[in-house]
Order: structure tokens, then sequence, then C-alpha cells
């Protein structure tokens, strides 16, 4: 083998050791992405909030945050 592919096996084993190490490492605890809440913090219980969505064909969808 020339040194040419010796290189490039080179970069394919480090490439696939790269992968393989961050498949194997511990993620970081993320509160949105490991909750199904994905709120930061639990709501107050005198404020309560839901969101209404009005979407029809031809005209411009509309949100709506109503506090309860």
């Amino acid at each position: 083998m020339d040194w040419q592919q010796i290189t490039a096996l080179a970069i394919v084993a480090v490439t696939a050791a790269l992968f393989a190490g961050s498949r194997l490492r511990r993620r970081k605890f993320s509160f949105q992405r490991d909750t199904h809440c994905g709120c930061a913090s639990p709501a107050r219980d005198g404020t309560k909030q839901s969101i209404v969505f009005h979407a029809r064909r031809g005209e411009r969808p509309v949100v709506t945050v109503k506090m309860k």
C-alpha cells in the first residue's frame, strides 16, 4: 500500500471511532427532550392557559391563548 491508501484508511478509521464514541457517550440531561412536558417549571395553580388554533382554507390561521 502506498501512503495515500494508508492516509485514507486512517481518516476512515478516525471517523468511525468518532461516530462510535458519540453513540456510546452519555447525553446531557435536557428537560424538554427527556420529559413529555417541554416546560421548564411546573405551572402555578392560579394561572392556567389553553391554546386554541383556528385555520380555514383560504384564511389566515389564528392562534389564541386563553387565560383561565
